[in-house]
């Protein structure tokens, strides 16, 4: 009870404080400057990753395009008549638009406020064009927003009208084809070659004669209005819309007409469905979790109602998209605290070495005071005092630019920075205190002695292991778990505890790496001082004993191998992503140009006259068509399918950085079977794989059979392809209608720019400026290239802390050897001699170690999610750049050398001789 009734409050002396904060302000600034840097990268990079993930998400809802769109589906009310006939209903288009207001009733606040108003369209089956050389098809379709439908003028006839003026017509069933009107976009109606009052010769599925009538030809007001890209055949024709060698063109039905078109069709066969296109401004990170759940609850609850008029049916990919662009925001992240992760922990091994350095510097002090009485808490609080006002102080201003600089701040990185700039000087302080008033005596037994060393030896031992098994620990759960949460929808975005140990498997690589060279290098020094002191060179001999002697010191070689080898892993990590990039583009493209063109369009003459325009190598034309029916035994797949000249589509994948596909040979020889057509399949969820017995199926005509003899190379980024060779399909009885030409040479660009044709061209040049522009992407680079060069920062920094911290005992010792005879100019060599080999040892072997992390690391990072690739990227290793970085590093260490020889010029041999007594 006594004793603690006689404990006190650490008494802190302040003019002690002021006075030592001045003496030392040199090396306290050094301090604020690293920890306010540190603090501000550490502090934007959160925020500005939170930036760049609102970005994302609505970068990734544009590009998704219709897909995106919410969609709804509901169910007519039976049109039966009380004679057993169909009734005419003039009012559909008044329940069209209580539909539209269900639907968005049902929607909810959230969802409805990042939808754009609803578009409802109604659209009737797809109808065969009857003759013609070609196959077309014909659908009509009705649109209405909030507002009417898209504005459109009518450039001849007039809009479709009703087919009778009574207001209550029944009709039979087995009745006479009943007329409806449409009208025709010009594109549509010049292809067609009609005009008002023509009729349209068009079937349905059974062979039963339609009666379609043209009102009047239209122009749209705006063709950009979103509502038309519900139904893009009502601007122009649209090929390959309904399965190969086809051309889709559609009809406009009115108000009016919209009864007449349901009494045209089966009961059944006219649908109607509510579009709710997302708006990307209105989506953030924040919200993109709770509407992909409210879709998906939508979706869930679709057609619970037992009314067939008003059960909804919900179907959406939003919440798909919204899942992608989190899954690629949560990798983003992840990545970033790697790299974050290497920076702080570098930049605590510098202020460690710097509270080093700065307790060299006070030893005296701290031991004198110790010496008259001072109490060792009383110590501890006076350094603790004033390394928190200067840690706190330099965060502060750091977290302050950041704020500045960056739409927000996280301090939570900064948080180790701090800390250890508070605790690494007070408690290296300490101690040094309490070593210069201990009062333990060193042990005459050699037994003893040999005691204390073991168990130095062995508390070291434990050290090392600890942080090897942690090491280990983290790459195994790196490489089995990775670093995606396990359940995106509930992610926040913030690191939770199961991400912590594989994103420090990097800094713990890092950390065994230089534990390793730290127990190699004292044995490389002593077989250098060994063979020294066989050798006839004094230099040589003095060099190797200074450099035996400092080579045990940890902090400093911990600092340079770690601070290299985390540059160069971030060198490297940057240099992939930016390759992954120039190949993802590739393979998005396929060729230097593209170009997307109508059926009509893509024919020999205009590859021919592509290819005779100067700077073109190689032209390549082939029919893709995206969302194929094809079958297999008991499913039905929508695949990519591609349709080339096999030997023309070699010649380009080896003349570009495209990867080779060995198994194209296959598609030119005779299939497994009789009447298999060879084919290379390619899917994400193996449902396509060699072996695979597929179906083609045709209009009017057999089903081609294809057999699966391979894997198909990627084409656009597709992740499911079927690939089969254009003659043979040809032989079958399937010509190739060719709608895409890839281009390859400098002159590509222009040359597919001035085809004068009605095209989509594609440039590889603008899809490599897209992807290297995505929020994502271009904020990873940025961190990247920032962590490399702030981590060489860190270790030159380091390198002259180091210097420091040894200048006065290796210059003392220079010194009183310049007694011997050495010449000033023989003392830097010695003085080299002595700094370079840790320097060297972290300038070779820091790059190899980045690489080898680098190796171990870069696949579980999924750095696909941010190259646009198929695959993860291949590990680049720029080794110019890693070189430079040692080159670096070797510089500033030649600099050192001059620089201590000319601050010490002018130390007197006396007061050197005497600094012992």
């Amino acid at each position: 009870m006594n004793r603690w009734l006689t404990r006190r409050w650490p008494a802190p002396h302040w003019p002690s404080i002021r006075g030592r904060g001045r003496t030392d302000a040199g090396p306290l600034l050094l301090t604020a400057a690293v920890i306010a840097a540190v603090t501000l990268l550490a502090g934007a990079v959160p925020a500005l990753l939170r930036a760049a993930a609102d970005d994302a998400v609505q970068d990734t809802v544009r590009r998704a395009g219709t897909d995106a769109n919410v969609l709804v589906h509901a169910n007519w009310e039976r049109d039966d008549g009380p004679t057993g006939g169909r009734v005419r209903m003039p009012g559909l288009a008044e329940a069209i638009d209580d539909f539209r207001a269900r639907a968005t009733d049902a929607l909810g606040p959230d969802l409805d406020a990042a939808l754009l108003p609803p578009v409802a369209a109604v659209n009737g089956p797809i109808l065969s064009i009857t003759g013609g050389s070609v196959p077309r098809t014909f659908q009509f379709t009705y649109l209405a927003g909030d507002l009417g439908g898209p504005d459109v003028t009518w450039i001849a006839g007039s809009r479709p009208g009703p087919a009778v003026s009574d207001e209550y017509v029944e009709t039979p069933y087995d009745g006479p084809p009943w007329p409806v009107q449409v009208g025709l976009s010009e594109e549509d109606a010049t292809a067609l070659d009609l005009g008002p009052g023509d009729r349209i010769p068009v079937s349905d599925g059974q062979g039963r004669d339609k009666d379609v009538r043209i009102s009047g030809i239209y122009r749209p007001a705006d063709s950009a209005d979103p509502a038309w890209r519900l139904a893009p055949a009502l601007l122009r024709p649209v090929p390959g819309a309904d399965g190969v060698g086809t051309t889709r063109f559609a009809g406009l039905l009115s108000r009016e007409s919209l009864p007449d078109a349901r009494l045209a069709v089966d009961e059944d066969q006219l649908r109607r469905t509510v579009h709710f296109a997302p708006v990307p401004d209105a989506l953030t990170w924040d919200a993109t979790a709770a509407l992909a759940s409210q879709v998906v609850k939508l979706k869930a609850a679709s057609g619970s109602s037992g009314d067939r008029e008003q059960s909804l049916l919900w179907e959406s990919q939003l919440d798909t998209a919204l899942r992608d662009a989190r899954t690629r925001n949560s990798a983003a992240s992840a990545q970033a605290a790697v790299l974050l992760a290497g920076v702080l922990t570098a930049t605590v091994l510098v202020l460690l070495l710097a509270a080093d350095l700065l307790v060299r510097r006070r030893t005296p002090v701290l031991s004198a005071a110790r010496q008259r009485g001072a109490a060792l808490p009383d110590l501890g609080a006076e350094l603790i005092i004033e390394s928190t006002v200067v840690s706190l102080s330099a965060a502060a201003v750091g977290l302050a630019l950041a704020r500045a600089a960056a739409p927000g701040v996280s301090w939570t990185w900064a948080v180790p920075v701090v800390l250890a700039g508070a605790v690494a000087g007070p408690t290296f302080g300490t101690l040094t205190a309490a070593r210069a008033s201990r009062d333990r005596r060193q042990p005459a037994n050699p037994a003893a002695r040999r005691w204390i060393r073991a168990t130095g030896q062995l508390r070291r031992a434990a050290v090392e292991a600890a942080v090897l098994i942690a090491a280990v620990a983290a790459f195994v759960t790196l490489h089995q778990r990775g670093l995606l949460p396990v359940a995106s929808d509930g992610d926040t975005g913030e690191l939770t505890g199961d991400l912590i140990l594989p994103i420090s498997a990097l800094t713990l690589g890092a950390l065994v790496g230089s534990l390793v060279l730290l127990r190699l290098l004292p044995l490389g020094a002593r077989f250098a001082l060994r063979r020294a002191l066989r050798s006839r060179r004094p230099l040589a001999v003095f060099s190797a004993a200074q450099a035996a002697t400092t080579a045990g010191r940890a902090l400093p070689l911990l600092v340079l191998v770690s601070t290299t080898a985390l540059a160069s892993f971030a060198l490297i990590l940057g240099t992939t992503v930016t390759r992954g990039l120039a190949d993802g583009a590739w393979s998005t493209v396929g060729a230097d140009a593209r170009l997307d063109v109508g059926a009509d369009a893509a024919t020999p003459a205009l590859a021919e006259r592509v290819a005779a325009a100067p700077g073109v190598e190689q032209v390549v034309v082939a029919q893709v068509t995206d969302s194929a029916r094809v079958f297999t035994e008991s499913t039905l797949l929508t695949p990519r399918l591609v349709i080339v000249d096999t030997a023309a589509f070699q010649r380009l994948l080896a003349s570009t950085p495209l990867p080779d596909a060995p198994a194209l040979a296959r598609l030119t020889a005779p299939g497994p079977g009789p009447g298999d057509i060879p084919a290379l399949v390619r899917s994400s969820d193996g449902a396509l794989r060699t072996g695979t017995r597929l179906q083609l199926p045709r209009d009017g005509a057999p089903a081609i059979r294809l057999a699966a003899v391979g894997t198909a190379p990627s084409v656009g980024g597709a992740n499911d392809v079927v690939m089969v060779d254009a003659a043979a399909l040809a032989e079958a009885g399937l010509p190739a209608v060719p709608n895409t030409v890839w281009v390859t040479g400098p002159g590509a660009a222009r040359a597919v720019s001035n085809t004068g044709v009605a095209a989509d061209v594609v440039l590889r040049a603008d899809a490599l400026r897209a992807q290297r522009v995505a929020p994502l992407t271009e904020g990873l680079l940025r961190l990247a290239w920032t962590a490399a060069a702030v981590l060489l920062a860190l270790g030159v920094l380091g390198l002259t802390l180091a210097a420091a911290a040894g200048a006065s005992e290796r210059w003392q010792t220079l010194t009183r050897l310049r007694t011997l005879g050495l010449r000033p100019r023989d003392v830097r060599w010695v003085a080299a001699g002595e700094l370079l080999p840790p320097v060297v040892v972290a300038a070779v072997c820091g790059p190899l170690l980045g690489a080898l992390l680098a190796r171990l690391t870069l696949g579980p990072l999924d750095l696909r999610l941010l190259t646009g690739q198929g695959d993860d990227p291949a590990t680049v290793l720029p080794w110019w750049l890693l070189g430079l970085a040692s080159v670096a590093l070797l510089a500033a260490a030649a600099t050192v050398v001059p620089v201590e020889s000319a601050l010490r010029r002018r130390d007197r041999l006396s007061e050197v001789l005497r600094a012992g007594e």
